[in-house]
């Protein structure tokens, strides 16, 4: 097996073999078995999962649409780099600016429905914080969460702007460390986002998503400042090699 791909190479499943096969890569991008920056090579891949050179290029097409891979012209494809810090408190705001509102229109149209499919959710990231090979599950999950509560808002334009940035969502999680630092945390902050739900005011809710999304920004930069600290002690390395 080829050390760039490694262990989260697993066989497609029946569903969409194209389906399957991004789901791969978007897992080995975002835990870095994938680095930023690497050349991803079709031909090895296609080895690597025994299927044709065809989904794969599949694949590799919408993940080019998220940023997380780039094409070349006569080159082919290769990892996209890490967001910038610039980007990173960019993307933040935006996702503070339309996901607030939200939380708040979605505890304004709560059911009894609605808060359980949010503890339940939450019940299932927490089982799975800390689990080095369910962070791919851990990561649909908190995306679900919300999910979840942009589709409760029920504002079909809201919604459009919301998921118009979940492609730059999962390039801000090729920012390697935070995803996994950020764990115990988000747990915490989406029970108290579900618990403001659940009580009936919105503007709780609305400040309880904005503080937690604040929160993913700060625990951000710290992580930014560990790897731009780790690129000093290694000589040679360009920040733009490490994010």
């Amino acid at each position: 097996m080829s050390p760039q791909y490694g262990h989260s190479a697993s066989r497609p499943s029946r569903r969409s073999l194209a389906d399957s096969i991004y789901e791969i890569l978007l897992d080995q991008l975002i835990d870095g078995t994938i680095q930023a920056g690497a050349a991803v090579n079709i031909d090895s891949l296609s080895r690597e999962l025994s299927v044709s050179a065809t989904p794969i290029r599949e694949a590799l097409a919408r993940l080019e649409a998220t940023g997380l891979v780039e094409r070349e012209a006569l080159r082919g494809y290769r990892a996209g780099q890490l967001i910038t810090t610039e980007q990173l408190l960019q993307l933040t705001d935006a996702r503070s600016i339309i996901e607030a509102p939200n939380a708040r229109l979605a505890c304004l149209n709560a059911d009894d429905a609605f808060i359980q499919a949010l503890r339940t959710n939450v019940s299932e990231m927490k089982s799975l914080a800390g689990q080095e090979r369910s962070y791919g599950r851990y990561r649909k999950t908190d995306e679900e969460f919300h999910d979840l509560i942009a589709k409760q808002a029920n504002n079909p334009f809201l919604f459009r702007a919301y998921k118009s940035l979940e492609a730059h969502v999962q390039r801000f999680r090729l920012f390697g460390a935070v995803g996994r630092s950020d764990v115990d945390h988000a747990v915490d902050e989406h029970n108290i986002i579900v618990d403001a739900i659940a009580s009936g005011d919105p503007e709780r809710a609305s400040t309880a998503m904005s503080d937690h999304i604040e929160g993913v920004k700060s625990r951000a930069l710290r992580d930014r400042a560990n790897v731009d600290d780790h690129s000093r002690a290694r000589p040679g390395i360009n920040e733009k090699d490490t994010l």
